[in-house]
């Protein structure tokens, strides 16, 4: 039985006043929650006289690599790579995501991601995210377009089957043949449709939700965007109250206003803030590999050769400081954007927040939003005073 004791510090949770108290974790699993509490643990951190404050960890539920690794790479060791560099930014969960590619390309990276499990000092991967390749042509972005593909059920029960039935989220055009049928057949299903990389009309997105779509890949990038004649993917998305949105705060994807304007109209408990990082996120500028695709990336961001944005380098510690700084929400609307409202969308019921019987998922920020510490079930997977 490994216990751990975390004292004399800030917690927050979206849904309550902060407290000034301590948490008991046993085998990975948050016990108690409390003012003070009188127990002996195996670990223990105290942060009297620090400034720090614990939140539940970050859930990444769009994520494509970092340090040098993909979910396409379709290798144990990439995941690995993965679920081993997210700690360092907060991150405790994620959805690996793959792209469009070649149904053998997908397949591949599905059936990887079947055996995967972390270890006790990474990321958990929670599931999959499946963007593409039942997108627009017109909307594809940095997604392949000769690998498009109309929507299957068929296809994506096979892919299902392959994942070992973790994907979680499929990124989808609506307007596309088959495309409603399809988003109703997932919905069926039991799996998130999330409306993206499409240029649906404002019409078409509302028949979507009607069929069950709920989410939005990357608001603002790769879709429709408003116009006051035609109100498009994205007036849609503001509209549509069951609607939760993804959003990339790196101030490159979106203008700081369109963030504040997406706070404003969606509110903190519709929007998850994301990555969409690539596999260039932690290394120095230069040109990696993208499905294929060369892409050039500097100290802020990632591009295709033509200009076109390549996903980015961001992480979520710095999303949310950006979110932070753009909307001056405050710490509990950033709790729900970075964790709370990723788990409540994908039924994670023992993730996002902290209470007793909840998985021991925490990251232990200072008064900036600097990551100190991050815990993945109970374990400290990375902390700041020895890994720099």
């Amino acid at each position: 039985m490994k216990t751990l004791l975390i004292s004399n510090i800030t917690i927050t949770d979206p849904k309550k006043d902060s407290i000034s108290g301590d948490i008991y974790i046993e085998n990975g699993e948050i016990i108690e929650v409390a003012t003070a509490i009188n127990k002996v643990a195996d670990i223990r951190i105290d942060a009297t006289g620090k400034d720090w404050i614990v939140v539940p960890g970050f859930i990444d539920v769009h994520i494509h690599g970092s340090s040098g690794f993909d979910v396409m790479d379709a290798t144990p060791e990439a995941l690995n790579g993965l679920a081993s560099a997210l700690p360092r930014e907060g991150t405790t969960s994620f959805l690996a995501t793959t792209m469009t590619q070649s149904d053998e390309a997908i397949a591949g990276a599905l059936h990887n991601a079947s055996s995967f499990n972390a270890d006790e000092r990474q990321a958990e991967m929670v599931g999959v995210h499946l963007e593409g390749p039942f997108i627009s042509s017109i909307r594809a972005g940095a997604q392949p377009i000769e690998h498009i593909k109309t929507p299957s059920f068929d296809i994506f029960e096979q892919w299902q089957e392959l994942s070992g039935n973790r994907i979680k989220i499929v990124t989808i055009a609506p307007e596309v043949e088959n495309g409603l049928v399809f988003i109703e057949e997932l919905t069926a299903s039991g799996v998130i449709a999330s409306l993206g990389h499409t240029d649906a009309t404002s019409d078409v997105v509302r028949s979507a939700v009607e069929v069950g779509a709920t989410h939005v890949t990357h608001l603002y990038n790769q879709m429709s965007p408003f116009h006051h004649r035609e109100p498009g993917v994205v007036g849609a998305a503001f509209l549509e109250d069951s609607m939760t949105v993804e959003i990339i705060v790196d101030c490159i994807h979106s203008h700081p206003k369109s963030v504040e304007l997406a706070y404003r109209q969606k509110g903190p408990n519709r929007i998850i803030l994301i990555t969409d990082a690539m596999r260039a996120k932690g290394l120095p500028p230069g040109t990696y590999d993208l499905g294929g695709q060369d892409v050039e990336v500097t100290n802020k961001d990632a591009r295709l050769p033509d200009g076109t944005l390549a996903g980015s380098i961001l992480t979520m510690e710095n999303a949310a400081k950006n979110m932070k700084s753009i909307t001056n929400c405050t710490l509990a609307e950033l709790v729900a954007m970075t964790s709370t409202n990723a788990a409540d969308q994908l039924g994670l019921s023992n993730k996002g927040r902290i209470e007793p019987g909840k998985d021991a998922d925490l990251t232990i920020i200072d008064g900036d939003w600097n990551v100190q510490m991050t815990i993945c079930r109970g374990n400290i997977a990375y902390t700041k005073e020895v890994m720099g």
